[in-house]
C-alpha cells in the first residue's frame, strides 16, 4: 500500500534513492546506475517517471513495473505511482566509435554446415527482433547461396542510390536488406576468390545507407571460411549466433564453428546456440517425434561453455513460407515453431544489452580498410 499522503511530498532525491534498489532482472544492476530512469516528475504526492528499457518488447517489464511501484510507494507521502515507458538498446562502442555506420548492434548467424536452416532462422530473428519494435537490417553475406531475396519475398527487386554514394537498401516486413542476389542475376554463379568476397563485405558494410539500426543480423555462408574471417576484420562484431540440428554430424562441424570466434585473432563472442529441426510436433495429437534426435545443441553449449538458446521444432510450413516470401513468423505467428523463434529473439536481444552494459571499454580497433586475410 502507498503511503497515507503527509502535507509535505517526496523529493526526488527519494525516488531515485528508491528507485536504486530495483534491478533490471536479466542485466542484475540496478535502474539508477544503469541510466535506466528519466523524466521524475512529481506533484504533490502523485510521482511520474519513466523507465527506458534495454529491449523494446521486454518480456519482464511487468516484473519491473511492479517493483519501481512497490519501492516508491514505500516513500511517506506517495499518494499515486505513474510508470512510463520508452526503449533504448544498449549500443556496441566498438562499432559507432570506429566505423561510418549507423548500426548499434552487429550480430552475425552461422553454422558448422550447410543445410541446418541457417538462413531461414536468420531471416526470422531479424523479423522477430523488428516485431519486437527494434530497428533491424539483414545482411545477406552468404555470397554463394543468397537465399534472404527469396525468403523474404523481394526477389528480382534491385536497390537505387539517391545520392549517388550510398546504396538504398530493399525493405520488407520491417527489415533493411542487402544481398548480392539484388546486384547479380540470379542464374549467374559467383566464382569469386578472396579480395572480390573482400570487396563485396566492404560495400554491403560501408556503401549502404543502414541509417540508424539497433541490430544488423548477418546471415553467413555455413563453415569457416573467407567471408567469416573479411567480416570480422572489417567491422567488430557484437556477437555471434551458431545454428545447429541435434544430429552427431552437425554437433562435430558447429563445435569447430564456435572455436573459430573465439581464436584469438577473432576474439568474437559466441551468444548462443540455437538448434534447429528439433524435433516435430504432431498437429492433430501434439506428439513429439524427434526425427534428428534431441539435445545436440545443449550438449554443444555446455560443452563449449556458451548459452543455449532454444529449439526450433520442425514445421513443413516453414520450407513453404520460406519459398513463398513470408517468414513463418508472420504467416503462423502462433505455431510452435514462431513461438520458439521469438522467444529466441527475447533472449538474443538481452544477451546483447548484458554484453554491452557490462562490456569494458573498447580497444583501440582499428578495421582493416584493404579487408586483408590473415596471415
Amino acid at each position: 500500500m502507498f503511503g497515507s499522503g503527509s502535507k509535505q511530498g517526496p523529493t526526488e532525491e527519494q525516488v531515485i534513492a528508491a528507485l536504486s534498489t530495483v534491478n533490471d532482472p536479466e542485466i542484475h544492476r540496478d535502474l539508477v546506475s544503469l541510466g535506466m530512469v528519466r523524466d521524475i516528475v512529481i506533484d504533490g504526492g502523485a510521482v511520474r517517471f519513466t523507465v527506458v528499457l534495454t529491449t523494446p518488447a521486454c518480456p519482464l517489464k511487468q516484473t519491473i513495473e511492479d517493483d519501481c511501484r512497490a519501492a516508491v510507494g514505500a516513500i511517506p507521502g506517495v499518494g499515486s505511482v505513474r510508470v512510463d515507458w520508452d526503449a533504448q538498446v544498449p549500443r556496441d562502442n566498438r562499432l559507432t566509435s570506429q566505423l561510418n555506420v549507423g548500426v548499434r548492434n552487429a550480430i552475425a548467424v552461422g553454422s558448422g554446415k550447410g543445410g541446418v536452416g541457417k538462413s531461414s532462422v536468420a531471416v526470422n530473428l531479424a523479423v522477430a527482433l523488428a516485431r519486437q519494435g527494434a530497428s533491424v537490417g539483414l545482411m545477406d553475406a552468404d555470397v554463394y547461396g543468397p537465399n534472404v531475396p527469396m525468403m523474404m519475398g523481394v526477389e528480382g527487386e534491385r536497390p537505387v542510390s539517391r545520392d549517388g554514394k550510398r546504396i538504398e537498401p530493399i525493405e520488407a516486413h520491417g527489415v533493411k536488406m542487402i544481398s548480392i542476389g539484388f546486384l547479380v542475376d540470379a542464374k549467374t554463379p559467383l566464382v569469386w576468390r578472396g579480395p572480390m568476397l573482400h570487396g563485396a563485405i566492404r560495400q554491403f558494410l560501408g556503401d549502404v545507407n543502414w541509417g540508424d539500426l539497433d541490430y544488423l543480423i548477418i546471415d553467413l555462408p555455413p563453415g569457416t571460411g573467407d567471408v567469416q574471417l573479411s567480416l570480422t576484420q572489417a567491422i567488430p562484431l557484437t556477437g555471434a549466433v551458431i545454428v545447429t540440428t541435434p544430429q552427431a554430424v552437425s554437433k562435430a562441424d558447429v563445435v569447430k564453428s564456435i572455436a573459430m570466434f573465439q581464436l584469438e585473432q577473432i576474439d568474437v563472442p559466441v551468444l548462443g546456440v540455437i538448434e534447429n529441426m528439433s524435433g516435430f510436433v504432431a498437429p492433430d495429437t501434439g506428439t513429439v517425434y524427434d526425427i534428428f534426435g534431441r539435445g545436440g545443441g545443449p550438449e554443444v553449449a555446455e560443452q563449449m561453455g556458451i548459452a543455449f538458446l532454444g529449439e526450433v521444432p520442425i514445421d513443413p510450413a516453414m520450407r513453404i513460407c520460406g519459398d513463398a516470401g513470408q517468414p513463418m513468423l508472420l504467416a503462423h505467428p502462433e505455431s510452435p515453431a514462431s513461438i520458439a523463434l521469438d522467444a529466441i529473439a527475447h533472449k538474443l536481444a538481452a544477451a546483447v544489452s548484458v554484453m554491452n552494459l557490462n562490456r569494458p571499454k573498447p580497444r583501440n580497433f582499428q578495421a582493416d580498410p584493404d579487408l586483408a586475410i590473415m596471415g
